[in-house]
């Protein structure tokens, strides 16, 4: 399973681009990727956007980092050797999409499935299974269970913030393992104790 996390220009994969990509391997969490790129020529760029990743214009926009096709065929190429490439993460379909963009700009065949694992489907699923009544956010009617909101279920404090992409992949596995298997995976969660 290859845990993802995209931080990106704005929310929109058809106008936004990809600025940074953390991966990793949920069978082998050693073998870990993370890539930073600037944005494709003409994309949009949303300044609250960057603000959540931390990155400024004139970082996303440095012509000294690899182009966005680049980020795209390195990471294609570090998945292609992995067996189970199910895509996993934090509203993984966000990622899943914004690598499906990528692929399309570029002519590249997309090789995931549109089937992935979602941590907020996991720990909703979690909450409910132990007769928990998952958090509720009353004014958007929708449910509160946002990343913060699962790594704390899980034991784990907030992210750390601005966002960075294999930050929030190692978060998504941890999650993942713990949710799944009921134990650690990384060592940079190994104080934090699960909380079931």
């Amino acid at each position: 399973m290859i845990v993802l996390d995209i931080e990106a220009s704005g929310v929109d994969y058809h106008k936004n681009s990809i600025v940074s990509l953390g991966a990793l391997d949920l069978n082998n969490p050693t073998d870990q990727l993370y890539l930073e790129c600037r944005v494709w020529d003409g994309a949009h760029i949303n300044d609250d956007a960057l603000a959540v990743c931390g990155f400024s214009r004139e970082e996303v926009t440095d012509v000294n980092k690899m182009t966005e096709e680049e980020l795209l065929r390195n990471f294609l190429g570090w998945a292609a050797r992995i067996d189970d490439r199910t895509l996993a993460g934090q509203n993984v379909s966000f990622d899943r999409d914004y690598v499906k963009a990528a692929c399309e700009r570029y002519k590249e065949p997309f090789p995931f499935a549109y089937r992935t694992i979602d941590t907020h489907t996991l720990a909703y699923m979690h909450h409910v299974k132990r007769g928990l009544t998952p958090p509720f956010d009353v004014e958007h009617h929708r449910s509160a269970l946002n990343l913060d909101a699962v790594l704390n279920y899980v034991g784990i404090p907030d992210e750390p913030e601005p966002h960075n992409a294999l930050t929030g992949t190692k978060s998504h596995a941890e999650v993942i393992s713990r949710l799944l298997y009921g134990k650690k995976l990384l060592p940079e969660f190994e104080e934090f104790d699960v909380a079931f």
